[in-house]
C-alpha cells in the first residue's frame, strides 16, 4: 500500500508524494476537487459511467482531440484514450416505441440514417448511436 499526502491551499490540492497511484481525500471528491491523472493505458472503460452532470454510455469527447472513458463508475480523474474496441456496441434485441428490433433500424431518424439502441429499452433509456 502506497500512502499519499495531499496539502489543501485554498481550493487546491498539492500532491506532495507518490500522486500517480493513489489518492487520499478528507471529503468527497468533486469535479472541481479531482485530481486529473495521466492517461491509464490498457485500462478497461466503464460504462456508463458519470462525468459533472452527465451519464455517459459511451467514450466522449469534451475539448480534446480524441474521444475518452473513465475507468470508474463515477469519474475520479482515471481514464483513457478509446481503441475501436471500446466503443458502445448496438443492443439487440431492443425495444422502440411498440417493436421488438432485432437489428439497426432507420424507424424515427428524420434523416434516414440507420441506428440502434445501447440499451434494451430504447423507450426509458433514450441513449442511441448511429450504426456504421
Amino acid at each position: 500500500v502506497i500512502f499519499v499526502v495531499m496539502e489543501t491551499t485554498g481550493n487546491s490540492l498539492s500532491c506532495l508524494i507518490e500522486c500517480q497511484l493513489i489518492i487520499f481525500y478528507k471529503y468527497s471528491p468533486t469535479m472541481e476537487t479531482v485530481t486529473h491523472l495521466p492517461e491509464v493505458k490498457g485500462g478497461k472503460c466503464f460504462f456508463p459511467f458519470r462525468y459533472r452532470d452527465g451519464i455517459f454510455h459511451d467514450c466522449v469527447q469534451f475539448r480534446v482531440k480524441h474521444k475518452w472513458c473513465s475507468l470508474n463508475e463515477t469519474y475520479q480523474g482515471y481514464w483513457k484514450y478509446c481503441s475501436e474496441e471500446d466503443f458502445a456496441k448496438c443492443v439487440f434485441p431492443f425495444w422502440y416505441r411498440h417493436l421488438i428490433y432485432w437489428g439497426c433500424t432507420e424507424d424515427g431518424d428524420s434523416f434516414g440514417k440507420a441506428w440502434c439502441s445501447l440499451t434494451r429499452n430504447y423507450n426509458k433509456d433514450r441513449v442511441w448511436k448511429y450504426c456504421d
